[in-house]
């Protein structure tokens, strides 16, 4: 077991989730046929032998409690340490409303993170889409004299983004915030690795001040102050979930092998929550083009580019293009579907037409009846 302890940060709101996270957190959304999103940090982190992991929480997170358990699927269900799950429990102006900013979720939790044994903390955030090498980003880490290193990406994201500016040293020089295109350094994973210490004198600094943001107030903080900031960079997939056409689009992208590759290695493999179930049933009738489809599924009508989750039916004649369908969802006979998501145990009765488009996918919330 390394001197690394996780943090996951699972509490965000995330309203342009819209319906998707009206009984739950960004973090717990499924994804690609039997995943969650915080499966993809807690594998990174057990993948690079970090065991002891605290999630921070602060609403709608039953379901996230549901799917993390005992921390046993990822090795973390220990005695001492392990998994923790983290609500709000600190001072008592931190127990209303949302959190401004990861700072204040932070210090929402100080009592916990000053208990931490380990001298380093691995930051990530639980709504990411990436298969981070830790391990990698750890020895980067301890081959410098830096006292946070930030992962960083390759590739560009779609979405809103902070670039890293590194100086001919090599070292973090400027932040450049809410970017949403290319530009002059590395798109940011808001995922870290920072000395314990320092995370805790930025948390104490920043409340001090009444501030209340990670990356526009304490990385800048300590920036200013002449801190030494390194860079790693995650080579592969990476996509932060905070829109209902990203998390569309990043299932979607799981169609495509040398992508799904990226995100699903063998050296690295994602861990999540065991079911036992039968396999899938596909009936004469049934077509499934360029599509995956988890177990316990009954197949007899036709898919094609789409993501169907455990206990799913799809009768005979009806037909599925450019979907996702969630754990449970029922397509009765001559349903007709097109870029749609389809949340846990969502029906459609027979004859329904319903048709979304590429840009903006048709969402239909958990347990609705059509």
């Amino acid at each position: 077991m390394r001197n690394y302890h996780g943090i996951i940060f699972a509490y965000q709101a995330t309203p342009e989730l819209r319906e998707l996270v009206s009984a739950r957190s960004a973090a717990s959304l499924p994804f690609c046929g039997r995943y969650r999103l915080i499966d993809f940090p807690l594998s990174s982190m057990r993948n690079a032998g970090i065991l002891d992991c605290g999630v921070i929480m602060q609403r709608n997170y039953q379901s996230l409690l549901d799917h993390l358990g005992s921390g046993k699927a990822w090795d973390m269900s220990r005695a001492t340490g392990g998994l923790r799950m983290l609500p709000p429990f600190g001072l008592p102006e931190y127990h209303t409303g949302n959190y401004v900013g990861t700072i204040e979720a932070l210090n929402a939790v100080s009592t916990y993170i000053r208990d931490i044994p380990q001298k380093h903390v691995v930051l990530m955030l639980g709504s990411m889409v990436a298969n981070i090498d830790l391990d990698a980003a750890i020895r980067r880490h301890e081959a410098g004299d830096s006292d946070i290193t930030a992962i960083c990406g390759e590739i560009t994201p779609r979405g809103a983004h902070h670039r890293f500016i590194v100086g001919p040293d090599g070292y973090v020089r400027r932040i450049d915030l809410y970017r949403h295109s290319d530009g002059e350094g590395l798109p940011g994973l808001e995922a870290y690795i920072i000395h314990k210490d320092t995370l805790l004198e930025l948390m104490d600094r920043c409340q001090a001040m009444n501030l209340y943001a990670f990356h526009k107030d304490a990385l800048n903080l300590f920036l200013s102050a002449g801190g030494k900031m390194d860079v790693y960079v995650h080579q592969g997939y990476a996509n932060a979930i905070r829109t209902v056409e990203e998390f569309y689009r990043a299932n979607k992208d799981m169609l495509d092998p040398a992508l799904r590759r990226q995100v699903f290695p063998a050296e690295r493999p994602v861990r999540t929550k065991i079911h036992e179930y039968a396999s899938t049933y596909y009936g004469e009738s049934a077509i499934a083009r360029h599509s995956l489809i988890a177990d316990n599924c009954r197949i007899e009508g036709e898919l094609e580019n789409c993501i169907v989750f455990s206990g799913a039916r799809i009768a005979k004649g009806a037909k599925l293009k450019d979907c996702i369908v969630m754990r449970g969802g029922v397509a009765e006979e001559n349903v007709q579907l097109s870029y749609v998501i389809a949340d846990k145990d969502t029906s459609f009765s027979a004859g329904t037409v319903l048709a979304g488009n590429d840009k903006l996918p048709l969402v239909v919330p958990k347990g609705t009846k059509i």
